[in-house]
């Protein structure tokens, strides 16, 4: 059965999320924390940290921001340079790039700013796609670790220590405490937290004929080589208050292009908006854990008191959870064919990495299915 947070919609599957004696989750509490926090006393102390590593002679980058094109990669762009910072922007290229993600990294460099874009291998990539979806059932992992990975590359390649990241995930979402209160991204918060899901790097060699010098832009930098540069990852979320409808607004204005309608097992058209992949990642932490891109974003809302408890909830019955028959207008079939799995075979899968306990099965223990492929959750009632 699941348990749902009683501030928000979140159930307590959620991983490293924490509910306390009055069934209230942490990421409802680390929220509510930091309505005591001095922001501008938090950006002062961001000030104080951009001078010590502004290049006043401008021979070299201030910084590294590493940007996907999407709201808040913008939003840090746009905040750095009204901060005076000359930034490098560096962007992993997504596994499966939309045309609207395109279109919104080519904006980032219309802000004005120097950039750099890393596209690993495709056919390695297709590769990886397919052994993180079938081992963990993670379409996404080479992203998710490349867009850590690869920055960071960048800051011990060009010699440029400090990088400005985004949130802290497990602030905004929820997670151990300790984590939550971090303002720097290390080795060890990417290996906990940073999408590796259990399958490490070297995990992959052998797979699909994968060789070690095919893995290099997922390879973390030595711990040599990030003490020479003496490289600091540091979340802008701690030192400014993060909201990511702000954050849109903020970039819609400045040329951020948002879907033209509300994207695909979400409830909003300004989010996931680079990679066709996405719609499947997300279908499988429906799958596995009974929430999906809808809860989250509708969780932020209810939090900031945007959004009632109640009307959370209908949203995310109507749009949760849905079969990724498409995503961004790409159907399933095309997204898919780079894997070399087939419709069929993709079902298969999902059915194998369903949590069977949190969806209703007919009296055989079969996962019971509409005319589109949707899954029911056994106890929305609980909330």
């Amino acid at each position: 059965m699941l348990n749902y947070c009683k501030k928000c919609v979140m159930p307590d599957t959620k991983p490293d999320l924490y509910f306390d004696e009055e069934g209230v989750c942490s990421a409802c509490k680390f929220y509510d924390d930091r309505q005591s926090i001095d922001w501008s006393q938090r950006k002062l102390e961001l000030e104080k940290i951009l001078k010590n590593y502004r290049d006043v002679e401008g021979k070299n980058w201030d910084c590294i921001v590493p940007v996907s094109g999407g709201k808040d990669s913008t939003f840090q762009v746009i905040s750095l340079l009204k901060l005076g910072m000359n930034p490098l922007c560096v962007t992993a290229t997504t596994c499966d790039l939309s045309n609207i993600g395109r279109a919104n990294i080519e904006n980032i460099k219309k802000l004005g700013v120097d950039y750099i874009e890393m596209s690993p291998n495709p056919t390695i990539r297709a590769k990886l796609n397919k052994v993180g979806l079938k081992t963990i059932g993670d379409i996404s992992w080479p992203e998710h670790v490349g867009i850590f990975t690869i920055p960071v590359r960048a800051a011990v390649q060009y010699n440029v220590p400090l990088i400005i990241w985004g949130e802290n995930s497990q602030n905004e979402y929820g997670g151990p405490a300790s984590a939550a209160k971090n303002k720097t991204l290390n080795r060890r918060w990417l290996e906990e937290f940073g999408g590796l899901l259990g399958l490490r790097v070297s995990d992959m060699l052998g797979e699909e004929g994968i060789e070690k010098k095919h893995l290099i832009p997922y390879t973390y930098p030595s711990d040599e080589e990030l003490s020479k540069t003496k490289v600091t990852g540091l979340f802008l979320g701690y030192y400014l208050p993060w909201d990511g409808l702000t954050n849109a607004l903020v970039a819609q204005a400045n040329g951020f292009r948002s879907y033209e309608k509300t994207v695909e097992g979400s409830m909003v058209n300004y989010e996931n908006l680079d990679n066709y992949q996405t719609g499947i990642h997300d279908y499988f932490k429906f799958l596995k854990f009974g929430f999906g891109r809808a809860t989250d974003i509708a969780c932020l809302h209810v939090r900031r008191g945007r959004l009632s408890r109640e009307d959370a909830l209908n949203i995310v019955k109507k749009s949760d959870g849905k079969f990724p028959w498409s995503y961004l207008g790409k159907s399933l079939e095309k997204i898919l064919d780079p894997l070399e799995i087939t419709t069929d075979q993709f079902i298969e899968i999902c059915d194998e990495f369903t949590n069977k306990r949190i969806f209703v099965r007919d009296n055989q223990g079969n996962l019971t299915k509409d005319k589109n492929g949707n899954l029911t959750k056994v106890n929305y009632e609980n909330l």
